[in-house]
């Protein structure tokens, strides 16, 4: 935590963590943080587990504070992916681009360009897995196409054994022999630790 301690106050009610106090809320929702909900700022777990790592924000629960380990613990009793899905925000939020939860379809986050959230929409859509989890090639390309189809670039994040993340485009491609099928096949472009 720094010299002057959190700048935000959170309560944990069950799963969800709220901050309650509306000038708080109202930076936390410029910054792309949260939903608002009934007067207060409602994060989702990724989100306050980050801005508790930062020592940004205290959380209690009643009158106890919940630290990192503690709200980490509980997230992973209902959600399996939860330390993946923290060590993807992260790292996207250390790289300074503005994240807001995916919508569907396997879409862990949207990707705002820098300086581009509240003005334009999200440019990439992110979904994560960890290192050697398995994905079906026909539920990729499924994923995928989606996105292209609304015009979004499709990125997949793999988390490494050491907790590393890394970037992959994923692109249609569509191969001369097989150019008389419907649909395409994918390929990567390859690893890119730099491509966000």
């Amino acid at each position: 935590m720094g010299e002057e301690g959190p700048r935000f106050a959170g309560t944990l009610s069950g799963k969800a963590v709220s901050v309650a106090d509306a000038q708080g809320g109202a930076e936390l929702r410029g910054d792309g943080y949260g939903e608002e909900a009934g007067g207060s700022q409602a994060l989702a777990v990724h989100e306050a587990l980050y801005l508790v790592y930062r020592g940004a924000l205290e959380v209690r629960r009643g009158r106890r504070v919940v630290g990192f380990e503690e709200l980490m613990r509980s997230a992973r009793r209902r959600d399996a992916g939860a330390l993946e899905r923290f060590l993807v925000y992260r790292d996207l939020r250390a790289r300074g681009y503005t994240v807001r939860n995916g919508f569907g379809f396997g879409v862990d986050f949207c990707v705002y360009g820098r300086g581009d959230y509240g003005k334009k929409g999200a440019r990439h859509l992110v979904f994560g897995f960890s290192d050697g989890a398995r994905e079906t090639a026909g539920a990729l390309q499924e994923k995928v196409a989606e996105m292209i189809r609304m015009g979004k670039e499709p990125i997949v994040a793999v988390i490494d054994g050491r907790g590393e993340v890394i970037y992959y485009k994923v692109a249609p491609a569509t191969f001369p022999e097989n150019s008389a099928r419907k649909g395409a096949s994918l390929k990567g472009d390859g690893p890119r630790r730099r491509v966000l």
